[in-house]
């Protein structure tokens, strides 16, 4: 897993594919947490992940910092 992807989600950084609209990010609300909780989008559909399987998604799938359809560049 990334420290480095960690780190960025934790900045508000999103990461994603456009083209199969798959995006993960960290919500500004979770930030400063003990577990914070990332939001996983597939096709429309939300999903909550830990921060490690973010981080992990954000290298199995090799997603990109990107601009997200409704919240732009950054999470918050």
């Amino acid at each position: 897993m990334s420290r480095i992807h960690k780190e960025h989600l934790q900045a508000g950084y999103i990461f994603g594919d456009p083209a199969n609209q798959e995006y993960i990010y960290l919500p500004a609300g979770e930030v400063g947490t003990t577990h914070p909780m990332c939001v996983l989008e597939r096709a429309g559909r939300r999903e909550d992940i830990s921060l490690a399987d973010a981080a992990n998604l954000i290298d199995k799938l090799t997603l990109k910092p990107c601009n997200h359809p409704s919240l732009g560049k950054r999470a918050f």
